[in-house]
């Protein structure tokens, strides 16, 4: 497939609406060049159409020289020698389907009898064949696409036989003949075409990607697909399940904000909903707990976390080992929560910190029992097919939860907490997240050059239906028009945010342009 324009990725901060009113994880819109290629691939480069072509049987044509004096015209034996110069051409019907008109020039030949007299006939014929394409029938992530409509129209016609001159009556035997029977042929061998076509197409739209050892999300349609006059929408659930069968679901509330108007610049846009992704986190990051211990080769501040600790021991404390090596408990607690925001993501993340020492008969003492809420900046990117998260220390907020010697002030432990974060268990979130969130090809379209944009979008809260924030950036280089109702929006933004400055819009995390298609 030659690269599309641009592939646009979308992170949602409220849960944008389903195109057609159904919960789904991810929103795609598929401009009409970007239909067109994918299809021109499908079905002519691909050589589809061509292979199908050959299997035409034309019916022998007969003139039983019905006018005075005209010779008796038998041709046998007529088939394809070879198909010239495909064509497609695609048009979006809105709310309809697409319609496609497929352009081919076939070279026929057989075995002409004239009279006595029998020779070869070469026959060169212009057909153009326009179909009308609509989903029908969608059940549980399945639809079925079939051809609505056909017809077949001829245009240049030349006829030639090797050893004469042709004769007026074989010109005119041939094009009434031809006339008549290649709509009934060309006809079907599109459905079969379509029928093929569909399957590669539609298993795009129906994926299961493993997530390494810990489960898989299963890319499904959530409705049946829609056009506008410009793009090709889709809704796309994102089952997300842990090994052992469990689902992690993901919430979707109603939104006023379309995407369809404001990236049409792009040849293929994903639209991916906070939830779904809320969800996709859950499942990359369980982690299981890890023992990190107070030594300088674990991190840097380890003696000073050391001292700290042991200043805090109550005065006359017995059971304070305060000879002991201290190791430190990390494990996570529920399940992490993205937040979007214009310019901005980041994760919540609770974990318990535990920090105890062996005795010598293998007990345990717990010397604090810390719960730490942090909040980790995300940097997003595409790559392989992949949603690509790395992720840093923002901010923590650490509070005690208990003690068995008796400490009760962490104050000033906060800071060496926060560099034993940062120095061994961020590392360990990154390389939980290091493959990604699996993104499906959508009808095949590569991922090779991507805009990356968080979006605010119009929310409507469950209990009150009152808008929750709104605002738009336009992604590309619309036209007046579109700038102009961005901009609308993001005042309305501006205004449920409390007055953000002129210049705070939602950045542009990563880019990529694609050179131009078919």
């Amino acid at each position: 497939m030659k690269l599309l324009k641009l592939f646009g990725v979308v992170f949602f901060c409220g849960l944008l609406s389903p195109t057609q009113g159904v919960l789904s994880g991810l929103t795609c819109a598929v401009s009409s060049t970007a239909v067109q290629q994918v299809l021109y691939d499908a079905m002519i480069k691909s050589g589809l159409l061509q292979d199908r072509l050959q299997d035409l049987v034309l019916p022998n044509i007969m003139s039983d020289g019905g006018v005075l004096n005209s010779p008796i015209i038998i041709i046998t034996g007529l088939h394809l020698e070879r198909s010239w110069h495909p064509t497609l051409s695609l048009t979006l019907l809105p709310g309809v389907g697409i319609q496609l008109v497929t352009s081919v020039r076939l070279d026929l030949s057989g075995n002409c009898l004239t009279g006595l007299l029998s020779e070869m006939i070469a026959i060169s014929v212009d057909v153009t064949i326009t179909t009308n394409i609509k989903c029908t029938n969608f059940e549980s992530g399945a639809v079925q696409v079939i051809v609505d409509d056909c017809f077949c129209l001829l245009g240049a016609v030349k006829i030639k036989l090797l050893s004469s001159l042709l004769s007026l009556s074989v010109h005119d035997i041939v094009l009434s003949h031809l006339t008549v029977t290649l709509p009934g042929l060309l006809c079907p061998l599109m459905d079969i075409v379509f029928n093929i076509m569909n399957i590669q197409l539609l298993s795009t739209l129906d994926v299961v990607i493993p997530i390494g050892s810990k489960g898989m999300v299963h890319y499904h349609l959530a409705g049946s697909p829609f056009t506008s006059g410009s793009s090709l929408m889709m809704d796309l659930d994102g089952m997300v399940q842990q090994n052992g069968g469990s689902i992690i679901p993901h919430d979707s509330y109603a939104s006023a904000l379309p995407l369809l108007d404001y990236l049409l610049d792009k040849s293929l846009v994903i639209g991916l909903r906070q939830g779904f992704l809320s969800s996709m986190l859950a499942l990359v990051l369980k982690i299981q707990p890890h023992t990190i211990p107070c030594t300088t080769e674990a991190f840097s501040g380890a003696n000073q976390m050391r001292d700290a600790i042991i200043a805090l021991f109550p005065s006359g404390c017995t059971s304070c080992p305060a000879a002991s090596p201290l190791s430190i408990r990390v494990d996570v607690v529920g399940s992490p929560i993205l937040h979007l925001e214009p310019n901005k993501a980041t994760v919540e993340l609770s974990v318990l910190l535990q920090v105890f020492v062996k005795r010598p008969d293998g007990s345990a003492v717990n010397l604090l029992l810390l719960k730490a809420d942090l909040s980790l900046n995300v940097r997003l990117s595409i790559a392989k097919s992949s949603l690509m998260l790395a992720l840093s220390l923002g901010s923590a907020s650490i509070f005690l939860e208990s003690s068995d010697v008796g400490i009760s002030d962490i104050s000033n432990l906060k800071p060496h907490f926060i560099k034993l974060l940062v120095q061994t268990y961020i590392p360990i979130i990154n390389a939980e997240v290091a493959a990604g969130v699996p993104l499906p090809d959508v009808l095949g379209i590569p991922l090779l050059g991507a805009e990356l944009q968080i979006l605010w979008c119009h929310t409507m809260c469950p209990e009150s239906h009152q808008p929750l924030s709104s605002a738009v950036k336009v992604l590309g280089q619309p036209d007046a028009s579109r700038v102009n109702r961005s901009q609308q929006h993001v005042l309305m933004a501006k205004k449920a945010n409390g007055g953000q400055q002129a210049d705070q819009e939602p950045a542009l995390c990563t880019g990529g342009q694609e050179e131009a298609g078919q």
